[in-house]
């Protein structure tokens, strides 16, 4: 019994197991979740972070796929887009490690000053084409296109796209936020009053959520039909360590770049997640 006793007096108490996180889609109307299986998701997770400190009265969609009969795939797959008072930031993020480096109008940038990569601005061009196509509003669509990259990049890019009067803008994923207060000031102090009012957002947000593509199945098409076009009009000089799946100079890129994730070594898209 005493025994016992004593046991109970000095034994510390027991550790409490601590919940695990859950994720919360908190903000302005539901928000879709980042996709799993999409490479960079922690990237874009901080993104979302990043785009909930903006002001209550702007809305933003994430990882969405809408119709683009210009593509080449017939969707186009946008990670993120806001919605403010002087216009809508379609945003582009990239998961990159290294110095990136191109012009504006160039067609193609490079990392490391080795692989290259589409310029993002491009690729975002025929994401902001879709999201007009998508809308329908009486007023003037006002765009502005947004490429971000994680802090693990150096920009040796055009001034121009650093300038905040800029409707390009290329930007780290910690400093977004800031860029986008940035620039609503330039466009108050250049138009004065808003062009969208709070019901003008509100529809655009609505029609761009109804008009996303949920369907796994067509969104894994997508996927499919947009590496087997990047196979096609890359030089394929290299293979899945895994599989020996040959693999475009872009997913080359991406894994040479990200040095400590893959450790130098090749790995195609369904192989990536799996490489430690």
């Amino acid at each position: 019994m005493l025994g016992k006793l004593f046991k109970k007096l000095f034994v510390g108490k027991k550790e409490t197991k601590k919940p695990e996180s859950v994720k919360v889609n908190k903000g302005r109307g539901q928000k879709p979740k980042i996709e799993a299986t999409r490479i960079g998701e922690l990237g874009e997770y901080k993104i979302n972070i990043q785009l909930d400190q903006l002001p209550k009265e702007y809305r933003y969609l994430s990882d969405f796929m809408i119709e683009n009969p210009k593509s080449r795939s017939g969707y186009s797959q946008i990670d993120h887009v806001v919605f403010t008072p002087y216009g809508l930031f379609i945003i582009e993020t990239k998961n990159y490690e290294g110095i990136i480096k191109g012009k504006k109008n160039e067609k193609s940038w490079s990392v490391n000053y080795k692989f290259r990569m589409l310029n993002p601005f491009f690729q975002n061009y025929g994401h902001v084409e879709a999201v007009k196509s998508s809308l329908n509003m009486k007023k003037e669509l006002k765009m502005f296109s947004l490429v971000s990259f994680t802090r693990r990049c150096t920009f040796k890019v055009d001034l121009e796209l650093r300038d905040i009067k800029s409707d390009a803008l290329i930007v780290y994923d910690t400093e977004l936020s800031e860029f986008i207060h940035r620039k609503m000031n330039v466009e108050k102090l250049l138009n004065g009053d808003p062009i969208y009012t709070e019901e003008d957002i509100q529809l655009m947000y609505s029609q761009l959520e109804k008009a996303n593509i949920t369907d796994p199945l067509l969104r894994k098409k997508h996927i499919e039909l947009i590496k087997k076009s990047s196979n096609q009009d890359d030089s394929i000089g290299q293979s899945c360590i895994i599989c020996q799946k040959p693999v475009s100079n872009k997913v080359k890129a991406f894994c040479l770049g990200n040095k400590k994730r893959f450790n130098g070594k090749i790995y195609c898209y369904d192989h990536q997640k799996k490489a430690q």
